[in-house]
């Protein structure tokens, strides 16, 4: 079989084992975080959150059809269109590979002889599909995200440079480079990462098109990549909206003309001149300039899909994040205005302090004629700065984080050195080099290392030896952490052939090793200098690297070849090639997919639907339900958007509300659910208005009316605003204590509260607001409590901060997976539990309503899941609870039997163990004596195996942060169980547990409580 025919058709039979494995891997429905938002705006053609990826979504749109009209099967299809996506990522790698290997062991123009054709195709097929089976990768590959679609450009991108390098001297081969700035203007509509390739593509032109390669010349070739990379970041994408924006404003301010006439105007002017700029270079014969100006058009072309963004959002549709409908607002919603920026070059230390404010350019909102000034884009100026700026953020927690991070106490000050110092530990070790070494080298588990720690997130060989040096505990390891799905040892050996294929590589064509390095480093570490990340992610960012994996699997692939002649000093070659290509193959590819399988198969995975339709059945109908982060919020879209589910209750996301175009967008029903009761004015919120206010206390000691609280927030009168220093006048909060006249019959008439509650309906609720500043959310949250008259049910997520909830605690009462406001004190009944549920509700829901994503059933559970599996312990312990307090005892042994029922057998999680003593107890109150034993009997050999693994580190190493908080759960969790045996006279295992408590807290603690 000749090279193409062998070429094409292993290529393509990697692709089809790659897609296969996908398909059967492959999430069926949505998954967690933002695949939610993109199915349901795909279906619907939508806008999701900044900066947008329009190419994804039409894409994926198509592969919807393939449901055949079942909304169920919709998100299944959309995860399918992820799955063919990445294993034709897998074909172009395939391709990239044996190109590469095939230039470095053939002459130039010769056929390879039958030897060099094995090597060829034993170095592809390795490295294809030990990257098709790596931790990152696998990961995207079954789920409905853009990264998925983003490594396909990237793998196409590659593949064509050396086609074209392959082709240089032909006639027309410069097509080659048309087609990349084609595909890497489309990928701007999918994701910004493809473009990191250009200053790789850059070197790749130079060793090509010069007769001698100097360090010099390379330097420069890569410095103009870079400029290319800018010129497109920043020219392309931002600068060229920015003029169009700005040309409109002169068109319809100044001129008179409507809204995006001036925008047209400016894209007429462009396409005019890049097409003059052609005809002028194909005139005056100036090949460069022609190329370059045909490359940019194509660009330009690829990068208008961005225009669906504009047409769909002056639809509006349901889900319009940023409402970017006008030129400014598209400008805002491109540059990721909602998530401001991180400092490169010069900022602030995490303590330094602000001294003054540097006045920025003017910043328009869209009026209704004219643009209109919504302020201007302010700069804090900060008593200490510093260049290249790495601890920055005052955010939250950051400062606490940079300082563990850091090792710094309380008032110590960071320098530059601890700039440097948190780049190489947190930012290259903790968000990269980790993730490199999950994916070739092996992982510890999939929990969330959000400091650094012995047990949470590492890397790890499952070489013993290695392993206890670094993280310890290797000999005390418990049978949960050793049977965890998520628990991927790899022994080096995948890293160890990559390293061979590099250096093999090295030493045949050091100008190759070199663009594969840049394109190692541009994808992987390049990120990370320019993301300059803070601690405590939401999340792993493992996905962001996946090209930088992708560069290593070419060198696992060459590894292929070089093995091959490390072994001819020992085997004839006939012998040492296919020995190499076995042995390579199980190091690789059939090592990674072995391990990797149980916890990247989803198949059985339903979590975030029925999370999210949990949820939406804790409402009453016509609710109105805040959420606040991506898991409470996306997953409800999509089931609302596509699926029909509860339609009639409207979403509200609070990190969302703060924006003026999320409320807005409230004022307007949405499917079945109607416009929000709201009486604010849009010119009392619009973008540079009340954007922030800020609490003054003025002393006043009685509760104050909400409706006068928010008539002063609201209120234009200069006397009910205060001056401040920068010149500015603005409302003001002047009291916390608020009071909420009830009216009873509304309360009644409108089932507000159980029949059985009606007479502890208060007249006035009265609470203390919990925050020192109020934004657009509290605004309308106060404007629906005002005007709302109890007509429509208000909920929050439980999800939602306590610091997010108006201080409304005490009226706030559970319903399941939603806390309802009711006027009903949760104190005035005097029961001893902290929250009053309404069991009649949440008993319904529990038992009929409910589903619960085949958590006792899956095989593996992911964080987020985990996290789902601690709360819903939660609510099944609150509501049997209540039941108990209220003496129905039927109906809280029906609760906690579907408890044991549904939730996982497995512990796994510390985390987890923690939640389940209530229950426990509750089951010894009710009866269920045996099964009761059996939970606890569970966590006692799950606790007390961890308890001895965290011993075992102590010995041999300082703990970490996440270590300590496991300690401490751990011994919370044995004194809460030994206390439920010893209520319900289990003597021997009461003994057991206090005995293991006592010992352990010895240990850790030398007695001390």
């Amino acid at each position: 079989m000749n090279y193409q025919k062998s070429n094409n058709f292993i290529g393509w039979l990697c692709g089809v084992m790659a897609t296969a494995t996908y398909v059967l891997t492959m999430e069926p429905t949505a998954s967690w975080w933002d695949t939610g938002e993109f199915i349901a705006a795909a279906y619907r053609m939508q806008i999701v959150h900044q900066p947008g990826a329009p190419l994804f979504l039409m894409l994926q749109n198509l592969f919807a059809n393939l449901a055949m009209g079942n909304p169920a099967r919709i998100a299944y299809w959309m995860n399918f269109g992820s799955a063919l996506t990445s294993g034709l990522t897998i074909v172009f790698l395939f391709w990239t590979i044996t190109a590469l290997v095939r230039k470095l062991v053939c002459k130039p123009g010769s056929a390879p002889a039958s030897v060099q054709l094995a090597q060829i195709m034993g170095a592809g097929f390795v490295g294809a599909m030990a990257y098709a089976f790596t931790d990152s990768f696998w990961f995207s590959a079954v789920e409905s995200e853009v990264y998925a679609w983003s490594s396909l450009c990237t793998a196409v991108v590659f593949w064509a440079i050396l086609k074209w390098e392959a082709r240089a001297d032909e006639q027309g081969a410069d097509r080659w480079l048309v087609l990349i700035a084609y595909i890497m203007g489309l990928s701007i509509g999918v994701h910004l990462l493809n473009l990191l390739t250009i200053p790789v593509l850059a070197l790749v032109v130079y060793f090509r098109r010069t007769s001698r390669a100097t360090v010099g010349g390379a330097t420069k070739a890569l410095l103009v990549g870079c400029a290319i990379l800018a010129f497109i970041l920043w020219g392309v994408i931002q600068y060229m909206v920015k003029f169009a924006a700005y040309t409109d404003l002169f068109f319809v301010n100044t001129l008179g003309l409507g809204f995006g006439a001036g925008a047209v105007a400016f894209a007429v002017l462009l396409i005019g001149s890049i097409a003059y700029g052609i005809w002028y270079a194909i005139r005056k014969v100036k090949p460069l300039l022609h190329i370059a100006l045909v490359c940019l058009g194509f660009i330009v072309f690829g990068y208008g899909s961005f225009a669906m963004v504009l047409i769909r959002a002056n639809a509006h549709p349901s889900l319009n994040n940023s409402a970017p409908d006008d030129m400014f607002s598209f400008l805002w919603y491109l540059n990721r205005g909602q998530f401001g920026s991180e400092p490169l070059v010069n900022g602030p230390f995490f303590d330094s302090k602000v001294v003054d404010i540097e006045r920025g350019p003017n910043e328009y909102r869209k009026g209704m004629a004219k643009y209109e000034l919504a302020g201007t884009a302010d700069r804090a100026v900060h008593d200490r700065t510093t260049l290249f700026p790495r601890v920055y953020s005052n955010r939250d927690s950051h400062p606490f984080a940079y300082r563990l991070w850091l090792g710094l106490g309380e008032g110590e000050q960071p320098r530059f050195a601890e700039n440097l110092k948190f780049l190489f530990t947190y930012q290259f070790g903790h968000m990269y080099w980790r993730y490199f070494l999950w994916n070739f080298a092996g992982r510890q588990n999939d929990m969330e290392a959000r400091f650094a720690g012995r047990t949470e997130g590492n890397w790890a060989s499952g070489i013993t030896p290695i392993d206890q040096l670094r993280l310890g505990g290797q000999a005390a390891l418990p049978q949960a952490a050793r049977s965890d799905p998520s628990r991927n040892t790899y022994y080096f050996l995948p890293l160890a052939l990559g390293l061979i294929g590099l250096v093999w590589q090295v030493r045949r064509s050091r100008k190759d090793a070199a663009v594969i390095g840049l394109l190692f480093f541009f994808t992987g570490l390049a990120i990370v200098l320019y993301l300059n990340q803070s601690p405590l992610q939401p999340r792993e960012r493992d996905y962001a690297y996946v090209g930088s994996f992708y560069a290593f699997a070419i060198w696992i692939g060459m590894g292929v070849v070089g093995l091959a002649e490390a072994l001819r000093t020992r085997f004839r070659t006939r012998m040492a090639v296919p020995v190499a290509m076995v042995v390579s193959c199980m190091v690789a590819p059939v090592l990674l997919g072995y391990q990797n399988w149980d916890d990247h198969d989803r198949s059985d995975r339903y979590m975030a639907r029925d999370m999210a339709r949990n949820y939406l059945e804790s409402c009453a109908p016509n609710a109105i339900l805040f959420t606040y982060i991506d898991n409470d919020t996306f997953p409800l879209w999509y089931l609302q958007e596509v699926e029909g589910v509860r339609t009639d209750v409207r979403v509200i996301n609070l990190s969302l509300l703060g924006m003026d175009w999320a409320v807005d967008q409230l004022k307007f029903p949405v499917n079945d659910a109607p416009a929000l009761p709201l009486t604010i004015e849009d010119r009392q919120y619009v973008k540079g208005t009340r954007d922030y206010l800020y609490y003054h206390d003025y002393g006043i000691q009685d509760s104050v009316e909400l409706q006068k609280i928010l008539a002063l927030l609201l209120s234009d009168n200069p006397a009910d605003q205060l001056q401040y220093a920068d010149g500015s006048s603005r409302n003001f909060l002047p009291t916390k204590r608020f009071q909420l006249a009830v009216d009873r019959q509304q309360v009644v008439a409108n089932d507000v509260v159980p029949s059985a509650w009606q007479d502890r309906v208060v007249d006035t609720m009265e609470w203390t607001y919990n925050q020192d500043i109020v934004t657009r959310a509290e605004l309308v949250m106060m404007d629906v409590l005002v005007h709302n008259n109890w007509e429509r049910p208000v909920y929050f997520a439980f999800t939602v901060p306590e610091s997010q909830r108006l201080g409304l605690e005490d009226y706030l009462v559970s319903e399941g997976f939603a806390l309802r406001l009711m006027p009903v004190n949760a104190g005035s009944g005097g029961e001893a539990h902290a929250r009053l549920v309404n069991t009649e509700a949440t008993y319904g829901a529990i038992m009929h309503k409910y589903r619960w994503g085949n958590m006792n059933d899956a095989t593996y559970l992911d964080p987020t899941s985990r996290g789902m599996v601690g709360e819903t312990v939660k609510v099944f312990s609150d509501t049997a609870e209540m039941l108990i307090a209220e003496g129905n005892t039927e109906a809280a042994r029906d609760i906690v039997n579907r408890a044991v029922t549904v939730l996982p057998t497995h512990i796994g999680h510390v985390d987890i163990a923690v939640r389940y003593p209530v229950l426990a107890d509750q089951l010894y109150a009710l009866g269920e004596t045996d099964k009761a034993n059996v939970l606890v009997d569970r966590n006692q050999r799950f606790l007390a195996e961890q308890l001895a693994y965290y011993a075992d580190i102590a010995e041999t190493h300082r703990l970490g942060r996440s270590e300590e908080m496991g300690i401490s759960n751990s011994l919370y969790a044995l004194q809460q169980f030994a206390h439920a045996t010893a209520m319900r006279g289990e003597e021997k295992r009461y003994q057991q547990l206090q005995s293991l408590f006592d010992n352990y807290r010895q240990l850790f603690f030398g007695g001390q409580s």
